[in-house]
């Protein structure tokens, strides 16, 4: 077709297949069974590559005096032995402020910090190096809960609170009151894949970085800074990760940072594997918060003055910690109006590993803390929590404001999805089938929890709402796609090629979207706070739509039509009586010098947030759930399971509905793990204890629940202008697992005949629930 004549048969045009809107495979799911995926240990090694090991303090809070390194040194296979004096450009490498650094100084601030890199020639041989280290300490005073460091005024960044009307005099004059406490644990985040980067040499002293990480410019940054290089001599690459779930936002720049520099100092490929038990000692956790609360409510279980505290455990840096606080208090109130309330976020320094961002990112510590608070009203005042929730749901003239300004611009969808999970799991009859199956048995109790959840989608930073994508078209009508985001499993690269092929009306197949790396797309934000197809399906688009709207200019003038006249569909482009397959067009741009490459940017709209006054539009929009799990508990042992849960949650103009299913199924069962199993100890030293599968308990298949219906709601596509309208759908539906927890209280609750307060915190392990259960019994005998 290079002389643009019409063709009215052409064997390339048919409907095309893999658009968006559908339930296609995970570009990788193939792989992932069959174990042909490539992780960046899977990466061949090249000759002369040397494994790395760390020596990790044993002390939570101690001043180093010295060290021995002379037997680490002359140990077998041992190339270098690196301590924070030898880092040639800067030693701290904090993502958002200074206190981070790559190894410990003169002082180490946790049990489990890093001392001394040592590379070695095999990974067992660097291993027992880092054994034959001597560090000499002082030991200082050490913080290590979140409670003592409230007390002791220990910080790593000021207090923050939102204020809406009175507070005080809301509660106050309010008919009822209650105040309580609540401790809610951290959790793991146990990917699949551990920590590890992998640093090969280049010529004038580059370096190229493969990394396991779901921020490759931070990670890019942070060598740079250790270094002292400018950043274009270092590429950080990664393909694809074995889970992330925050863990890898910005924790990963340390493991790339010490593989960097025995890189640099050797001269030498070199790769650092993190053991497991390393890996947990040496890396945050979601932070565990400390809440405090007084609320004040009507006879309809209303919340008339809501104060609340806040207080995370951010361990011994800032780290993420004022974003992560900052959401947890965003989203204090989750779906619930609030005429009167102040919420208070304390980050309390503690001498433990500096905690992190988790799926979720401090979202569902606020929603835990709000739904106990709505849950003891409703046990108070003897009325099902159901209705104490639609009691004080968003919604209705006056009552669509945030305690931070934001207006809940779509709140009936809260409503709507409250019906149709109480018409689909059989809230009403079911509850009165568990109150007669109570009656009944003295040593098993049944319990209901539910759960709604408003979540904001965009990051709270505004400048990281940002993305950026690099679109190819090739001669042959293949494309190729490059963006900012990072493949954890989350499908991300999937839904990029469904979008290109939407856009470009042409088969997904024909679509492949590369490894993320900072040489192709820069500067790009981390993976994160569910905005990843938002935020990376819009710039590719934009991309696409450049080259199209090259395409579209040149076929018009040489098929001698109007621009409005040329149609991309069905593997092919239509110019007036002209009909081209796609490849075709791609072949005749190029002999006539048109770009076929193009970039896109994006910038979300709209968001603004001022922290100052604590006031402002932080998110795009919000992204509902709502959830009800059944529970059942032996109240001689405490031990418990799930009969049935109902999960609900708004994926309206899905860009793939299969993936997202998925992710809804397994931010469910992760949340259930946070709220139920997964228990994080630290000793008296300030040690952790939970440092492998054999002390930490992650849901496993005997922990779902038995009948596990999972739906997604489609009925109000995205009022906002989202790529092709969809929702985001990554983090929201960890929080619906809260309804787990309130089922365990529910049951624990039963067994006083819901008379008493039940008070279990997070998680409600096998333990909690047992002593739960005998405080209650203890109540009742008390009282006669």
């Amino acid at each position: 077709m290079a002389d643009g004549g019409t063709l009215p048969e052409t064997s390339g045009i048919h409907p095309i297949s893999g658009g968006v809107h559908l339930g296609i495979e995970h570009e990788s799911a193939r792989k992932h069974v069959t174990g042909t995926a490539a992780y960046t240990d899977d990466i061949p090694e090249l000759p002369g590559t040397l494994h790395v090991a760390v020596h990790l303090s044993a002390k939570a809070h101690a001043r180093i005096l010295g060290m021995d390194l002379s037997r680490a040194k002359q140990a077998p296979g041992v190339h270098a032995v690196l301590t924070f004096d030898d880092v040639p450009g800067e030693g701290d490498i904090g993502t958002v402020m200074p206190g981070d650094p790559v190894l410990a100084p003169d002082m180490v601030e946790y049990a489990g910090q890093a001392v001394v890199a040592i590379a070695a020639e095999t990974l067992l041989q660097a291993r027992a190096a880092a054994r034959l280290v001597e560090v000499f300490y002082e030991e200082l005073p050490a913080i290590l809960t979140a409670e003592e460091a409230l007390a002791k005024d220990s910080f790593v960044s000021p207090s923050l609170t939102f204020t809406r009307g009175d507070a005080p005099a809301g509660v106050a004059g309010a008919p009822h009151r209650l105040t309580g406490k609540l401790d809610v644990g951290g959790q793991d985040h146990f990917y699949l894949e551990g920590h590890i980067a992998y640093a090969i040499p280049k010529e004038d002293g580059d370096l190229l970085v493969h990394s396991s990480t779901q921020h490759p410019a931070e990670v890019q940054h942070a060598i740079s800074k250790v270094l002292g290089r400018p950043m274009h001599g270092i590429a950080v690459e990664c393909r694809r990760m074995g889970g992330g779930f925050g863990g890898k936002e910005s924790q990963p720049a340390q493991i790339a940072c010490i593989a960097a520099l025995l890189a640099n100092a050797t001269r030498r490929p070199v790769k650092f594997r993190m053991d497991r038990d390393d890996d947990m000692a040496m890396t945050g956790k979601r932070h565990d918060f400390h809440v405090i609360y007084d609320v004040g409510f009507d006879t309809d279980g209303r919340i008339q003055g809501l104060e609340m505290d806040l207080a995370g455990r951010c361990g011994m840096s800032l780290d993420l910690s004022n974003g992560v606080v900052d959401r947890a208090m965003f989203h204090a109130d989750n779906a619930y109006y609030l005429p009167a309330a102040r919420v208070t976020g304390h980050r309390c320094k503690t001498h433990t590993v500096s905690n992190t961002a988790f799926r979720g990112f401090g979202g569902p510590q606020g929603v835990i803390a709000i739904e106990h608070v709505i849950d003891e009203i409703a046990r108070k005042i003897g009325k099902d929590p159901l209705d104490v929730r639609r009691a004080n749901l968003y919604g209705g003239p006056g009552r669509d404001l945030t305690p931070y300004g934001m207006p809940v611009e779509e709140p009936e969808i809260l409503a709507e999805l409250l019906d149709q999970i109480e018409r689909d799991s059989d809230y009403r009859r079911r509850r009165e089938e568990i109150d007669a199956f109570n009656a009944k048995n003295t040593v098993l109790k049944k319990g209901l929890g539910l759960t709604p959840v408003k979540f904001g989608i965009s990051f709270t930073v505004k400048h990281l709402n940002q993305a950026a994508a690099l679109v190819h078209v090739y001669t042959d009508g293949s494309i190729q796609v490059n963006h900012g985001g990072t493949e954890m499993g989350q499908g991300i690269h999937t839904k990029m090629a469904q979008i290109a092929a939407q856009e470009f009306q042409i088969d997904v197949d024909r679509v492949k979207v590369t490894a993320s790396a900072t040489d192709k797309v820069p500067n790009a934000p981390p993976t994160a706070a569910s905005a990843g197809t938002d935020l990376n399906g819009m710039a590719v688009r934009i991309a696409v739509r450049t080259i199209k709207g090259r395409l579209v200019d040149f076929l018009a003038q040489h098929c001698h039509t109007a621009p409005d006249k040329v149609e991309f569909r069905d593997n092919a482009v239509f110019a007036g009586n002209h009909a081209m397959t796609f490849p075709e067009v791609a072949k005749l741009a190029y002999l006539n010098r048109v770009s076929l490459s193009s970039t896109g940017h994006y910038a979300t709209p709209k968001i603004w947030w001022d922290r100052e006054k604590c006031e402002g539009r932080p998110f795009f929009y919000f992204s509902c759930g709502v959830a009800v799990t059944e529970a059942l508990i032996d109240t001689l042992t405490g031990e418990y399971k799930f009969p049935r849960a109902d999960v609900l949650h708004d994926c309206s103009g899905s860009i793939n509905p299969a993936i997202d299913l998925g992710q809804v199924e397994g931010a469910f069962v992760q949340g259930l793990g946070w709220v139920t199993s997964e228990e994080l100890w630290w000793d008296q030293q300030g040690c952790l204890r939970t440092h492998a599968p054999s002390t930490y308990k992650i849901p496993t298949s005997r922990s779902l629940p038995e009948d596990f219906r999972v739906s997604l709601y489609t009925a109000r596509p995205n009022r906002e202008d989202t790529v092709f309208r969809s929702k985001a759908i990554g983090e929201p539906p960890l929080m619906l697992g809260i309804s787990a927890w309130l089922a365990l209280k529910d049951a624990v609750a039963a067994v006083g005949g819901h008379k008493l307060p039940v008070h279990i915190d997070a998680p409600a392990t096998p333990e909690r629930v047992l002593l739960a259960v005998e405080d209650v019994k203890a109540r009742m005998a008390a009282s006669g």
